[in-house]
C-alpha cells in the first residue's frame, strides 16, 4: 500500500475495454512526511475522491480485476481507501 494526494481526474477517449465506465484520477504518491514518492500515477477510484484528497493506493492487479470484472485488465493501481488523518511517526 502507498500513500497518495489526487491531483486531479483525467479521462480517456481511447481505452481498454475495462476502463469503460471507469472514473481514473492522477494521484501523487507520497512518503510518511508528505513529500512526492516518485512520479503521479493513474489510478481507478471507486470511492469519488477528490483533488487534494489524501488517498491509500494498492498495486495489486487483483483487486483491479475484481473492479474492472475484467480477467485481462491492465490496471496495476487502485484507490483502497481515503486517509482521514496520520499520525506522527
Amino acid at each position: 500500500m502507498q500513500p497518495a494526494t489526487v491531483l486531479g481526474s483525467t479521462r480517456a477517449t481511447v481505452k481498454h475495454q475495462s476502463f469503460i465506465g471507469q472514473r481514473l484520477v492522477i494521484v501523487q504518491p507520497t512518503g510518511v512526511d508528505d513529500a512526492p514518492d516518485g512520479p503521479p500515477l493513474i489510478a481507478l477510484d471507486i470511492l469519488g475522491c477528490r483533488k487534494g484528497d489524501q488517498v491509500m493506493l494498492t498495486s495489486e492487479s487483483a483487486y483491479a480485476r475484481e473492479i474492472t470484472k475484467h480477467d485481462d485488465s491492465p490496471a496495476r493501481w487502485s484507490v483502497i481507501g481515503l486517509i482521514d488523518e496520520r499520525e506522527p511517526s
